[in-house]
């Protein structure tokens, strides 16, 4: 695996490795679903207090669905555990994250996540993968329509530096919306 980053000066020994993806769907209903899922493992065995986990089973192996609107909110949410340390403990708070239904993933979402499932309301491993959860329906959503449509400012601009109203790089690709100098 090639990495980006500079080369590492000290050898090294891989001990952990967590993977998180996000997929988007288009639904027939006009719905969207998008899909988190979250492994943790270890290249080592593992000693848990419920038993020794084999190196490269997951210790945490956890999927989320929530279905949303074209207006961001949520639908439906399906939270499910596969692995985890303390079987029969972790795999019941699933149900809980249907608290989430109703909540807008760009107007507030982060806060009422953590307001909602924060502590011992949730499960501090499917907590933290919803929080990607509003930029991964952005990017969903992105390539229905050109970001350039509308008489509305793009969502995108002012929410990173690339995209401040005042950056080059909006002049150059959303000139209607630049507010730097001339």
């Amino acid at each position: 695996m090639t990495i980006p980053l500079s080369t590492p000066t000290v050898s090294r020994e891989r001990l952990h490795g967590r993977t998180v993806t996000f997929d988007g769907y288009r639904r027939r209903d006009g719905l969207f679903d998008i899909e988190a899922h979250l492994t943790d493992v270890k290249d080592h065995d593992f000693a848990l207090l419920t038993g020794v986990r084999l190196a490269g089973v997951p210790i945490h192996d956890m999927w989320v669905r929530a279905t949303i609107d074209r207006g961001f909110v949520i639908r439906g949410i399906e939270a499910v555990t596969d692995s985890m340390p303390y079987p029969g403990a972790c795999d019941r708070i699933g149900p809980a994250y249907e608290k989430l239904v109703g909540a807008n993933l760009i107007d507030g979402f982060r806060k009422r996540l953590h307001e909602l499932m924060g502590g011992v309301r949730g499960c501090t491993h499917i907590t933290e993968l919803l929080l990607f959860l509003p930029t991964a329906a952005i990017q969903t959503f992105a390539g229905l329509q050109r970001e350039d449509e509308g008489t509305g400012k793009p969502f995108q601009l002012d929410h990173c530096h690339a995209l401040a109203t005042t950056s080059a790089t909006v002049r150059r690709y959303y000139p209607k919306w630049y507010r730097g100098a001339a």
